[in-house]
């Protein structure tokens, strides 16, 4: 389950059924969302005309094959911002002072440091997990941290999806972050990860290709890198 702001929790049922679902796969029509939940084209409808009379969501016209235009729905401004950000504004107060003192290299060397330790941290909890495993438990560390992620099996390896940048104003201004992160994953899967989607350039979610190779094995503890 995805960890629920207060304001996003206020929202019951059917209604947040479809602002989640907007957030993972937008744009939607009604059609789309009622197959999804099982439910009537109509009662969606009810409730999308809801959400845009509060500023929630927003519709355009697309063009779906050959017949008359489609409705498809996406959350507005504020219908992204009901999702967690994770206290983005002191966090982007506290790195422009770090970069008055100390330049760009120093945000790097901040969240270098910062995804250094969380990489250690995981891998001594999972030394002898499979690569299944590994992935698993990121996406469920992520998940917790408001990133809305997931994982699915690939013919050669895996995908892990974000469908929420809880620091997006954060990774706008400091690109920094994205780049360990990736740096990151690459650590605790012991995987090559390379990023095919991009929030910040537009898209609906962050995507990551996770390739194992040949023989999967197990990220070096931490310290062993060094060891004789």
């Amino acid at each position: 389950m995805e960890p629920l702001s207060p304001s996003l929790a206020a929202h019951k049922g059917l209604r947040r059924q479809i602002l989640v679902a907007l957030k993972r796969n937008q744009p939607l029509s009604a059609n789309d969302l009622a197959r999804r939940h099982g439910v009537t084209p109509t009662a969606v409808r009810r409730h999308l005309k809801e959400l845009e009379v509060e500023h929630l969501v927003a519709h355009e016209r697309e063009q779906r094959g050959l017949g008359a235009p489609t409705f498809t729905y996406k959350l507005s401004q504020a219908g992204e911002a009901l999702f967690p950000k994770r206290y983005e504004e002191t966090l982007q107060a506290a790195l422009a002072f770090v970069e008055r003192s100390g330049g760009r290299e120093a945000v790097r060397r901040f969240f270098a440091e910062y995804f250094e330790a969380e990489a250690d941290r995981l891998k001594l909890q999972l030394h002898q997990a499979t690569p299944e495993q590994r992935v698993d438990a990121v996406a469920g560390l992520l998940s917790q941290r408001g990133f809305m992620a997931e994982w699915s099996p690939e013919p050669n390896g895996l995908r892990i999806a974000e469908h929420n940048c809880a620091v997006h104003a954060v990774a706008e201004k400091f690109p920094e972050v994205c780049h360990e992160e990736l740096r990151f994953l690459e650590q605790v899967l012991g995987a090559q990860v390379s990023r095919e989607r991009h929030i910040v350039n537009g898209c609906n979610a962050c995507e990551y290709a996770v390739s194992f190779g040949e023989r999967p094995s197990s990220p070096p503890l931490p310290g062993s890198e060094n060891a004789a």
